[in-house]
């Protein structure tokens, strides 16, 4: 059996996965809805899946928060507990995650073998490029897009499809949380 592998990502309308200047996480726009399902979708005790560079984002924001900060919200400190691959050739064990493990290669080979043999639903939230190669490779079968009320054309980081290929995006399920934040996800499939 295959395990299933989702892409998860939080956008603003116009596609970018941060903002710079005052915006601050969620873009100001979480409530009670957003964050009881962000921790509901770590029920299942999915692994988690990083690239580097969204890994050390994580690390060094849990690092320099408190206990008592927005950033250890209940689904991230439940997401930091779970286990993790970190696909990378640049980081080494041990990591600042309590059960990570290090895998080295091409993203999409590692994330083929390990849809394979993986007991659990795989969950990548963020890891931008890695995803975007995965998902041109056919193995995310899920794209779960948390679309935020705001438009940051001016300061916006990280554009999340930049560089990709075309998707036909077949919408599996819908729902809004706190009156204004969309939950979209798609079953996506190379375009052509």
């Amino acid at each position: 059996m295959t395990a299933t592998y989702t892409f998860d990502v939080f956008t603003s309308l116009d596609g970018f996965g941060a903002a710079g200047g005052d915006w601050t996480g969620y873009w100001g726009k979480q409530g009670p809805e957003l964050l009881e399902r962000r921790l509901a979708l770590y029920d299942e005790e999915p692994r988690i899946v990083f690239g580097a560079n969204t890994y050390r984002a994580f690390a060094q924001m849990l690092a320099e928060s408190t206990e008592d900060s927005d950033v250890r919200d209940p689904w991230v400190t439940r997401m930091r507990n779970l286990p993790a691959t970190i696909v990378s050739s640049t980081l080494r064990e041990p990591l600042d995650w309590p059960d990570a493990t290090v895998v080295s290669g091409d993203a999409v080979d590692v994330i083929r073998r390990l849809k394979e043999e993986s007991a659990a639903p795989l969950r990548s939230h963020g890891s931008l490029s890695m995803n975007r190669a995965l998902m041109a490779a056919g193995l995310v079968d899920r794209l779960h897009v948390t679309l935020f009320p705001v438009i940051t054309a001016k300061t916006g980081l990280d554009p999340i499809f930049a560089g990709g290929a075309d998707f036909d995006l077949e919408l599996i399920e819908h729902r809004t949380l706190d009156g204004h934040v969309q939950e979209l996800i798609y079953r996506p499939t190379l375009h052509g």
